[in-house]
């Protein structure tokens, strides 16, 4: 006979640990995520898709759980978020990186910040390069342990490459020196995490925001550090040198989609 093994708090409830989904968008390599506290029946999506909004709903209420919190690592530039849909269904906060520039209500996160759901914790790490406001999210569970367990990487580091530079890239800000920025937060912030943490990016092989990607949309920060071919170059000038070459054209209706963004409204509303 199985036995399960249940955790319980001081106050006599039982610990359920987190629960977490990835869900992929093939039509657009576009990888995000429902994960949160079972305990409380907290959620919240990360880079959320408007495509998908019915299935976060759909699986949070299967776990008798609300999405309470939507999160972005960055203003999306190839898709439409799902976040406003989500917000206006739900209830649910919004979160951003602080410095995003959207027109909507929302709470922006600093670096160091943490969105708390039960027992799940999501601590923003600032990363720009991809864009100028660009957050990485370390995720742990606390029913489990105060380890670190995930970190969801948005454009910044994906598997087998890095996010190009230049779909941000405006006025002072040149696709240059966003590049150098991208090395130092690869560098100084997400290779500076544990190598055994589960490295969950945005996008995957069949997106146009890198070139080398995997369609495996999912690696480790130390499996990275070895094998990315983004990371192989001896110094910062050959790393820009490498990303600021060849960039393959911009999404299709990359304006159309960044305002729509934004504005936090559907595609049709701003065209």
């Amino acid at each position: 006979m199985a036995h399960l093994l249940w955790l319980h708090a001081p106050d006599g409830r039982t610990l359920r640990r987190m629960y977490f989904r990835q869900l992929l968008n093939d039509e657009t390599a576009c990888a995000s995520y429902l994960l949160g506290c079972k305990t409380t029946g907290e959620f919240a999506v990360v880079d959320a898709h408007a495509d998908l909004v019915d299935e976060y709903i759909s699986l949070a209420d299967s776990q008798g759980a609300r999405i309470v919190a939507v999160v972005e690592t960055h203003l999306q530039a190839d898709h439409v978020s799902g976040l406003a849909a989500l917000v206006e269904r739900t209830g649910a906060a919004a979160y951003m990186p602080a410095g995003a520039g959207v027109q909507f209500d929302h709470q922006p996160l600093a670096d160091g910040e943490i969105v708390k759901l039960g027992n799940t914790e999501l601590r923003a790490v600032a990363t720009p390069g991809h864009a100028l406001a660009h957050h990485a999210y370390v995720v742990a569970d606390h029913a489990r342990s105060d380890d670190p367990w995930l970190v969801l990487t948005g454009d910044a580091l994906l598997v087998g490459d890095a996010g190009r530079p230049d779909l941000h890239a405006h006025g002072e800000h040149s696709v240059e020196e966003m590049a150098r920025t991208l090395y130092r937060s690869l560098t100084d912030r997400l290779l500076a995490l544990p190598d055994d943490l589960v490295l969950l990016p945005a996008h995957y092989s069949g997106s146009v925001c890198g070139r080398g990607l995997s369609s495996t949309p999912l690696s480790t920060v130390g499996y990275e550090r070895r094998n990315n071919t983004a990371l192989r170059f001896g110094s910062e000038d050959e790393f820009v040198a490498a990303l600021t070459t060849d960039i393959p054209p911009a999404p299709d209706g990359q304006a159309a989609i960044v305002a729509a963004n934004r504005a936090g409204r559907p595609l049709a509303a701003v065209r």
